[in-house]
């Protein structure tokens, strides 16, 4: 016990120096470190919640239906292009909520068709009906899995488009089977988060009908959509897109001809893919499309083989920056509303910050002033522990860049009272052998070792009850697990190497002959 390895020595000391100079920026404030500190040093301090610092909440309903439309119209075509195939004709042919319905002109095909359609696509069930048409339609776990799918892209894509526009530490969330929860601190105007959310972003190169847009008459295979350009026409084009807009790598904001245009890069794919279309089809209209609408129809002039063009039109500058920046962040899957919107003020978050430092403080004198008189000399050794483990849980935080929000404070708060749990366990052993008749070297040696097995079984369960809190829990579930599983590691560290390293070093130096605990 008297004997503590250099190692150990320096681990402690390293790991406590950090814990003070990576918290300090939250005490003397980020601002001042950056500017009269070096640069080397660390200058992050804690991100506040939205309950703490004031912001913006979003709640947005993310429209699954249009996906599954999508789906049904795409298993449409796939099943009209299997029959085609095997040369099965049909009399009618129609699209339901999850699924096609069509029936046979000859019934002398029915075993046919149905071998046809069944290899269309996976997730399908294939049924006759008692009017003899023929049902395919997606199952149950495939309409679940697709609104999964939809909800996890959406998310992603929104994280994108909101950290492309600079905003700090947002939470997004999912609530539902169909909802987003955004949460903006610091962002009390959320109109532009708002318009770039609003937009769905899907951008996509087709083929121009030139028949389809002289008549308005829309053809099986052909679109007819509106040009953004020019109000009041309609463009045709085919269906089936010749690039998507999941095959760009990078689009950003520049000028031709003095006006501002969008240029983009496809990946390997997309470049093969439009070096062919563009080679094939020299001297014909191709429109880009984004959000069903065509904002540009040039002429293929030339084959485009180098993976990279501009995407011109109307713009102004701040429209060809968003542009871009929904372009990089990648298309929505499906549209969002937002269906609710609230704004904290920052006063709240004031009165918060106010009340937890309060109750930190109240909770740190009394466990300070329980230490120092229930075990005196050893109680002191522990509330430096208890100061140190403070300083690591927000270095932690500041490293990590969490977001502290009102149920994290109450984590802290929680943590401050069981961090000299482990002490308390370890002091009253000592205590207990001591009395019994052993030595002072002894009965600190055994006390460490026979509390050591039940200090890691109590952390290890509340660790464990943190972790899950983190995996089921909401945001304000997550952020008191957070910094509950934070301070449950500092503590472990604090109370057993910390403290003991200073019962050491007493014990070394004073060598003692009575124990007074």
């Amino acid at each position: 016990m008297i004997h503590f390895p250099k190692w150990k020595i320096i681990l402690v000391i390293a790991v406590s120096l950090w814990g003070l100079l990576y918290a300090s920026p939250n005490i003397v404030g980020g601002g001042w470190m950056e500017q009269h500190m070096p640069s080397f040093l660390p200058h992050k301090t804690i991100n506040l919640g939205l309950d703490l610092r004031g912001g913006s909440h979003l709640l947005l309903d993310v429209e699954v239906s249009s996906v599954i439309e999508e789906r049904v119209a795409a298993l449409g075509d796939g099943v009209k292009s299997a029959l085609r195939e095997k040369r099965i004709r049909y009399v009618s042919f129609a699209e339901g909520e999850r699924g096609v319905i069509f029936k046979l002109r000859d019934e002398a095909d029915r075993a046919e068709a149905l071998k046809a359609v069944r290899n269309v696509e996976q997730d399908t069930a294939v049924e006759t009906l008692d009017d003899g048409r023929i049902q395919i339609q997606y199952t149950d776990l495939a309409i679940e899995d697709i609104t999964k799918q939809t909800l996890s892209q959406s998310i992603e894509i929104v994280r994108r488009r909101v950290d492309e526009t600079g905003t700090r530490e947002p939470s997004i969330q999912r609530q539902g089977d169909s909802r987003i929860v955004l949460q903006l601190p610091g962002l009390e105007d959320p109109a532009r988060i708002k318009e770039l959310l609003g937009k769905t972003a899907k951008l996509s190169f087709h083929l121009v009908d030139d028949s389809v847009t002289q008549t308005g008459v829309q053809k099986p295979g052909t679109l007819l959509l509106p040009h953004k350009e020019q109000g009041g026409l309609k463009v045709g084009i085919k269906r089936r897109a010749a690039i998507t807009g999941d095959m760009l790598t990078n689009a950003t904001p520049s000028f031709q001809q003095g006006q501002p245009v969008v240029s983009f890069r496809l990946n390997g794919i997309g470049a093969k893919r439009f070096c062919d279309v563009s080679s094939q089809n020299v001297g014909r209209l191709f429109a880009i499309v984004l959000d069903g609408e065509v904002i540009s129809s040039p002429v293929f002039r030339e084959p485009i083989c180098g993976g990279s063009a501009v995407i011109s039109g109307s713009f102004t500058v701040e429209e060809a920056n968003d542009l871009s920046l929904l372009l990089r962040a990648g298309a929505l899957p499906a549209p969002l509303t937002v269906v609710e919107e609230r704004t904290v003020g920052p006063s709240l978050g004031a009165d918060s910050i106010a009340s937890g430092q309060v109750a930190a403080v109240f909770g740190i004198v009394f466990v300070l002033l329980f230490m120092l008189v229930s075990y005196g000399r050893f109680g002191v050794y522990a509330n430096g522990a208890l100061i140190i483990n403070i300083f690591l849980i927000f270095a932690v935080l500041s490293t990590l860049q969490a977001t502290l929000t009102l149920p994290g404070i109450a984590g802290i708060i929680l943590t401050i009272g069981m961090a000299v749990d482990a002490n308390v366990l370890i002091f009253e052993r000592i205590r207990e052998e001591y009395l019994n008749g052993r030595s002072v070297m002894a009965s600190v040696d055994s006390g460490y070792q026979q509390a050591m097995s039940t200090i890691v079984d109590a952390n290890v369960t509340t660790l464990i009850a943190a972790v899950l809190l983190y995996s089921f829990g909401t945001g304000p579930i997550k952020g008191f697990a957070v910094t509950l599983a934070i301070g449950i590691v500092t503590s472990m560290f604090s109370a057993i190497m910390v403290t003991r390293l200073f019962i050491a070093h007493w014990l070394k130096t004073k060598k003692p002959g009575a124990l007074n605990i």
